[in-house]
């Protein structure tokens, strides 16, 4: 992969960004990538980028698709390179040098990306094309870059007046810099906090749990202590099994009050100023809200269509959760006759519950799930549904922890490359993702595959037994590989069209869910990993019985965090505030949210919606979960649970085509029909069988209007 020109090698001396990389399919040379060598990568991948544009502005000759929009589309590939590393190592492996860089940076290349999608020159022959794409003899896929290469222009502010696009450029600035003070904040606050107890202060934990805590004491230098830190593999077990309640109100308060403290990692202000910017930036390009902005590039076009799903879940879905809590209270009041119930209590009364309804517990399974395991389970699913397989392979790695291989197509031909990287460090943010540290594109007509990677907080191996994965940390992997299989499906022609709607994007993650704990499923990957010994049928009937167990609390902590989002960024006028009395307002007073329920994220370390890309766009997951739920009920309808035809038509028609046309075209191409929310609703337990005819006035009333955007129903 040559990144920049033949002799900037001979310029710039040891810089890898400047010189074809000589690694193995192309990964990049983390060996000998350096802090120090992205400024000089990104000035020069900004200078080129620069040059390319001009190149476009300068052409005399009349605006085509080859010379405008292609042009554009091959522009800025070495800047765009050098970001992805950055960004997917500042999130992975980050060190005080790499964040004082990003707050150096960031303000710099969005002021870049700024000056290119508001050059007026540039622009005219954009839109000279895109006026003209009726008569050029464009393919469909031409056509389709054509008209999102226009919108995006638009959407970025080509059509402002000169103090509009002014304001814009300071209003992206000053957000690229809020959202990394606010990432920088939140991953202080997680590793500033410890939980040191003593051997006497471990009742109900199990022997794994302690395990884990004593090696992260000793990691600290606190022999003979035992650590609990916010890391969810640590903070979960603690609230699960922990006979200490006032143990348990610490560490979970500690989780809920990060960066509120008012101390200089406190991120309330820093919300202000986001929700004071986007509001602005909203207004300035034609919107009431932040959030109509976001939703009319997405599938569900409207704020409205997002809260009727929300709204019509989040009913439903806190009436199940107080029935949940009304069986818990019973046991609490044997342990605290005159007590009150608190969002502390919940996990650890789940699992007694759990315990006593279904006669299983998270610690009789873990055995069986195994890291190495869950892993060999989705490489198992990949090569069932498409013929894939993994090979390990010995390339440069970013972290010693971290690990890759090579992916092979059917026919053993190169598909790409898979890195994991599965547990908790200082460097690293919490949560688990996939992004590409090479994107998929087309070179001198030959296909660049790419570069992908799984990223994950998943709880650590002790001694010599390998990590041991609960019930969510295994179906985390399911779905971030699902992640990974879009990537490395992707066969799509222009740059342009790689991406797809943000409420699109969970839906290759999420269907792969659906096969985590199918009895099928387990039979090939849940085994022992002392005695070998395959899941036995009685655990399998019990986590059949118990799947929709607790998850009036799932479906409600979700939702809220996704209304919470959707409020916030709602606002039309906007006026100094406290983010934690606008969520109180929002949830508790507005909504009946009950205390002993916390949105899946507050505020001030909801990250997804602050400085992760997903502002007004938490729903995605819930809207993606209508079309997976309803994609997997094609597996199930033909009764092969790994039909390969399916999963061709699957790969083929959705998955291989990045945003070659909108969402709800790719997803109609795959299933036949529009997406039918029942699947999603019974998989949460929250649809009621209608009456027949009931059903066939639903089914009339949902069809949609001639000429009206679909949306999942």
């Amino acid at each position: 992969m040559t990144l920049a020109s033949c002799d900037s090698a001979k310029q710039t001396g040891e810089n890898p960004f400047f010189s074809e990389w000589e690694t193995p399919y192309g990964v990049p040379p983390f060996d000998k990538i350096r802090p120090e060598h992205f400024m000089p990568a990104f000035e020069r991948g900004m200078s080129l980028h620069d040059a390319e544009i001009d190149a476009i502005t300068s052409n005399n000759d009349e605006p085509t698709f080859e010379n405008v929009i292609l042009a554009y589309d091959n522009s800025g590939q070495m800047l765009a390179q050098t970001s992805l590393i950055f960004g997917m190592l500042c999130a992975a492996e980050n060190t005080p040098q790499m964040q004082a860089l990003q707050e150096e940076m960031m303000p710099l290349l969005t002021a870049h990306a700024d000056k290119i999608r508001l050059n007026e020159q540039l622009f005219d022959k954009v839109k000279a094309v895109y006026d003209n794409r009726a008569t050029l003899g464009l393919d469909a896929e031409q056509l389709r870059l054509t008209e999102k290469t226009y919108d995006g222009f638009v959407r970025a502010g080509a059509l402002l007046d000169a103090d509009g696009k002014a304001r814009l450029k300071q209003i992206n600035e000053e957000l690229a810099l809020t959202a990394v003070k606010f990432g920088n904040n939140l991953l202080a606050e997680n590793n500033n906090y410890a939980l040191v107890l003593d051997g006497d202060q471990l009742d109900g934990l199990p022997a794994g749990v302690r395990d884990l805590a004593r090696e992260k004491a000793e990691s600290m230098g606190k022999s003979g202590k035992y650590v609990f830190t916010l890391h969810k593999p640590s903070m979960l077990p603690f609230l699960t099994y922990s006979t200490q309640r006032e143990l348990r109100e610490e560490l979970y308060t500690a989780y809920l009050n990060r960066c509120n403290h008012g101390d200089e990692y406190d991120n309330k202000q820093l919300i202000n100023d986001f929700i004071r910017l986007r509001t602005e930036k909203a207004h300035l390009l034609g919107y009431p809200s932040y959030a109509a902005y976001v939703v009319a590039d997405e599938m569900a076009g409207t704020t409205g269509a997002v809260y009727n799903l929300l709204e019509e879940i989040w009913t439903p879905a806190l009436e199940s959760a107080k029935k949940e809590l009304a069986e818990m209270e019973e046991l609490f009041r044997k342990d605290y006759p005159d007590g009150e119930f608190a969002s502390w209590d919940w996990w650890y009364y789940a699992e007694k519950l759990r315990k006593q309804q279904y006669a299983l517990d998270e610690e009789m399974l873990r055995p069986y799930f195994s890291l190495p395991n869950v892993q060999s389970g989705i490489f198992f699913l990949a090569n069932r549904l498409y013929g894939i397989t993994f090979r390990p392979i010995v390339v440069p790695l970013y972290h010693p922890e971290a690990v890759a291989y090579e992916v092979l197509d059917a026919d053993e031909s190169h598909l790409g490359v898979l890195y994991f990287d599965f547990h908790p460090r200082d460097g690293k943010s919490q949560g688990a993702w996939c992004g590409n540290y090479v994107e998929q594109t087309y070179r001198d007509g030959k296909r660049v595959a790419p570069v992908v990677s799984i990223v994950c907080n998943f709880t650590r191996p002790t001694g010599n037994d390998p990590a041991l994965l609960t019930l969510d940390e295994a179906e985390t992997l399911f779905h971030e590989f699902g992640h990974a299989l879009h990537f490395l499906f992707h066969d799509v022609k222009y740059r342009g069209l790689s991406e797809v709607e943000g409420d699109f994007v969970e839906l290759p993650s999420q269907i792969m869910e659906n096969w985590a704990f199918e009895p099928e499923m387990l039979r090939q990957y849940a085994v022992h990993y002392r005695s070998d010994e395959v899941i036995p049928q009685y655990l399998i009937d019990k986590l059949r019985r118990s799947e929709l167990f607790n998850q009036g609390f799932m479906t409600t902590e979700l939702i809220a965090a996704s209304l919470s989002d959707m409020d916030i960024h709602s606002i039309t006028e906007y006026e100094p505030f406290d983010p934690m009395a606008f969520e109180r307002q929002a949830l508790a007073e507005k909504r009946g949210l009950i205390p002993q329920i916390e949105p899946r994220y507050r505020y001030p370390y909801f990250s997804h919606i602050f400085d992760g890309g997903y502002s007004a766009g938490y729903y995605f997951y819930t809207w993606a979960e209508v079309l997976d739920k309803d994609a997997f009920e094609a597996f199930r309808e033909s009764g092969d649970l790994f039909n390969k035809q399916i999963a061709d038509d699957f790969r083929r028609k959705l998955l291989a085509r990045g945003g070659s046309e909108d969402g709800m075209t790719l997803y109609r191409a795959f299933r036949g029909k529009d997406p039918d929310k029942r699947a999603m609703l019974k998989g949460r337990g929250l649809w009621n069988e209608p009456e027949p005819a009931e059903e066939e006035a639903e089914e009339t009333a949902a069809a949609p209007e001639p000429g009206t955007p679909v949306q999942p129903r």
